[in-house]
C-alpha cells in the first residue's frame, strides 16, 4: 500500500502538471491539505518536502509554498544518477538519446594526470545528444578508462551506461566530484544543441569513482542554460 504522503504528493503533482495549480500559484495551506486528505501535519509536510525535492514547488519563509514553472526541467544533485534514471523522473517530457560516437582514444598527458593513469592509456569516449520535447538541449561528452569499463558499445551507450556498469560488470559506483560553471557555447555546442540564440551553456563536470577508489569516468554535460533548474538538498 502506498504511503499516505506519497498519495498526497502524486495528487498535487497531477494538479501541477494538468494546470489546476499553475506556476506561481500558492499551494493550499498545511491545514487545508490536512483536512482535504485527512492526514496529519507531519504527513502533509513530508509530501510538500517531496514536491520541493523534485523541483515542483519552492518555499517562501512566512509566505507559503509556491508552484515552480515546469518549463524549466528539474535536475537533482543530491545523489549520483544516470540520465536514464533522471529521465524516469521526467515522465511528462518526451526524451530521446542519440549516440554520436563511441570510440577509443589514447590518454593525453593532461587526461592521464586527471585519471592517474599512464599517458597513452586507452580511454573510451562517448558523445551523446539528449533531446527533450523535440529540442536538443544536452550534449554529453563521456570519458571512461577502458580497462575499468570494458565492452562499451554504441548500443549500451544508447541506454544506461551506469546500469551496464552495475548490473553487467558488477561494479559499485561510490561517489563523484562535481563542478558547475557557465561557459561560452563552443562550435560543437552550436552544431549539436538547439541554442535558440543563447550564447552560453551550463557545464556540469563529473569525476566519478568506484567503491575501491578508482577514478573511472569524467563527464561533461553541456546544458542549454534556459531549459533547466538544478536542485539540491542541504542538511545541517
Amino acid at each position: 500500500m502506498m504511503p499516505k504522503y506519497l498519495h498526497i504528493y502524486h495528487q498535487l503533482v497531477s494538479r501541477i502538471q494538468d494546470g489546476t495549480l499553475p506556476a506561481e500559484t500558492k499551494l493550499p495551506s498545511e491545514t487545508e491539505l490536512m483536512h482535504e486528505f485527512e492526514a496529519s501535519r507531519g504527513t502533509v509536510r513530508k509530501a510538500i518536502d517531496a514536491l520541493q525535492d523534485k523541483g515542483f514547488v519552492r518555499k517562501h519563509q512566512g509566505k507559503g509554498v509556491f508552484v515552480l514553472s515546469q518549463d524549466a526541467i528539474a535536475f537533482q544533485f543530491n545523489g549520483i544518477v544516470s540520465f536514464s534514471e533522471a529521465h524516469r523522473q521526467m515522465g511528462q517530457h518526451d526524451v530521446k538519446t542519440d549516440v554520436l560516437s563511441c570510440t577509443t582514444i589514447e590518454a593525453t598527458a593532461e587526461l592521464a594526470n586527471q585519471f592517474h593513469v599512464a599517458p597513452g592509456t586507452s580511454l573510451t569516449e562517448v558523445k551523446r545528444v539528449r533531446t527533450i520535447d523535440g529540442e536538443r538541449v544536452i550534449y554529453d561528452i563521456n570519458l571512461f578508462v577502458t580497462s575499468l569499463v570494458p565492452g562499451l558499445t554504441t548500443e549500451i551507450a544508447g541506454g544506461s551506461i551506469y546500469a551496464y556498469i552495475e548490473q553487467t560488470l558488477g561494479r559499485q559506483i561510490s561517489y563523484a566530484k562535481r563542478k558547475i560553471e557557465a561557459q561560452p557555447a563552443t562550435i560543437d555546442d552550436q552544431q549539436h544543441l538547439d541554442l535558440e540564440g543563447t550564447t552560453h551553456v551550463i557545464v556540469i563536470t563529473n569525476d566519478t569513482y568506484y567503491y575501491e577508489g578508482q577514478h573511472f569516468e569524467r563527464t561533461q554535460s553541456r546544458h542549454r542554460l534556459d531549459k533547466f533548474q538544478f536542485t539540491d538538498i542541504a542538511r545541517r
